[in-house]
């Protein structure tokens, strides 16, 4: 089911909707959707590779409106819809935890579960559910989903259609390095100064 998901996600690359598709795409995916926006982001970066930047931003505006929609759904809806969705993807058993990393790492429990492969659907949901301040939760989801669409636009810039094949390797690995690194440099800057 997820493979013709996937197919079906590509082909609106093909169609003179594609653009509409990545924001509706990122939106989704941001609240209940199973497939990354990143899968359709790389074949439209890759197709036009002056446009990556723009598809990016399309990327990040439908993921922030995608994770309000989510945050609502676990402000209000928890105990049937979101309930629902957590259940679908495993993690029912895991919310309290999730609540535990709000509390304690606030914005950065956001910010890493929007830029890492964590499903960030559970973590949009988690946050309405436990009321994390929603400012907070909108920058740290903007910064955070913005960083990992422009990276991928960025190296699809870059290197052209050939590192098509090393983002799909390669992206969780890279995804968890870039946040370990940044969480080493402001604890490296805490004990510093």
């Amino acid at each position: 089911m997820l493979r013709r998901l996937y197919d079906w996600v590509l082909h609106w690359a093909e169609t003179p909707y594609s653009t509409w598709a990545l924001f509706f795409l990122s939106l989704a995916e941001a609240s209940f959707f199973p497939i990354p926006p990143d899968v359709l982001l790389i074949a439209l970066a890759v197709a036009k590779p002056a446009k990556a930047f723009r598809y990016a931003w399309v990327c990040a505006l439908g993921s922030l409106i995608g994770g309000c929609i989510g945050y609502a759904i676990g402000y209000g809806f928890m105990t049937g819809i979101g309930q629902r969705i957590v259940e679908l993807y495993g993690f029912a058993d895991k919310v309290d935890y999730i609540g535990d990393l709000y509390r304690r790492y606030n914005a950065w429990a956001v910010g890493i579960a929007g830029f890492t492969p964590i499903p960030y659907k559970v973590f949009t949901i988690a946050a309405g559910m436990f009321r994390i301040d929603f400012a907070v939760f909108v920058l740290a989801s903007l910064v955070s989903r913005s960083a990992r669409f422009f990276l991928v636009a960025g190296l699809i810039y870059k290197f052209g259609p050939g590192i098509q094949r090393v983002i799909d390797r390669y992206f969780d690995l890279m995804a968890v390095t870039f946040v370990v690194l940044l969480v080493l440099g402001f604890v490296g800057i805490k004990y510093i100064f």
